[in-house]
């Protein structure tokens, strides 16, 4: 076979595997819900045998958290969700977590032990499929659930007011102070 023939060959060959990886990963995206959601709207069961629906928190900013009981990294921001829920929750703010155990009992033990003040509910991995995957834990997502298109503008104002630009105001004044003088990166967080 001539060296012409090989290339031609291997070139045909690497096309059909990049059309190949091209659309299983389009196959892969998650499916945003039809009601103008940024994320996938999903039913699972709860730690207590109930339905949890993500459409249930429509006109809040949800955070949604990918998790298990065995994950060192998971147990150790637990805390600070509960924090989250407890300041923001009157402000509309929702934390949902999805534990990945591949059953409830650990999980009801871990909520009373840890004071969980947020539903929980089990998934699986059709469930982490619909968010694109989850490879690892934790895994977070933080979106808001909108009423209608009105309620994008109101929820995102709401999350800055409450929880993004009292962050960036905190990094500025931590940089201030240790070094006396604003940073030109942190500008940008200014109202």
């Amino acid at each position: 076979m001539s060296s012409k023939r090989v290339l031609i060959y291997s070139i045909v060959t690497l096309c059909l595997i990049g059309l190949y990886l091209v659309s299983r990963r389009a196959a892969q995206k998650p499916k945003s819900a039809a009601s103008g959601n940024s994320a996938p709207d999903f039913t699972v069961t709860d730690i207590n045998g109930k339905k949890l629906s993500l459409s249930d928190y429509r006109g809040k900013v949800v955070l949604l958290d990918f998790w298990a009981t065995w994950c060192t990294p998971c147990r150790a921001e637990i805390p600070h969700f509960v924090d989250m829920q407890e300041k923001l929750g009157p402000q509309g703010f929702q934390v949902i977590g999805i534990s990945m155990d591949d059953e409830a009992k650990p999980v009801k033990e871990f909520y009373q032990q840890y004071r969980i003040n947020y539903p929980l509910g089990v998934g699986d991995d059709k469930l982490a499929q619909s968010f694109g995957g989850v490879l690892g834990l934790p895994v977070n997502f933080l979106f808001p659930i909108l009423a209608d298109k009105a309620g994008a503008a109101s929820a995102r104002a709401a999350f800055l007011r409450t929880v993004a630009r009292p962050a960036a105001r905190n990094r500025r004044t931590r940089h201030q102070h240790r070094h006396g003088r604003s940073c030109p990166f942190l500008e940008r967080d200014r109202e």
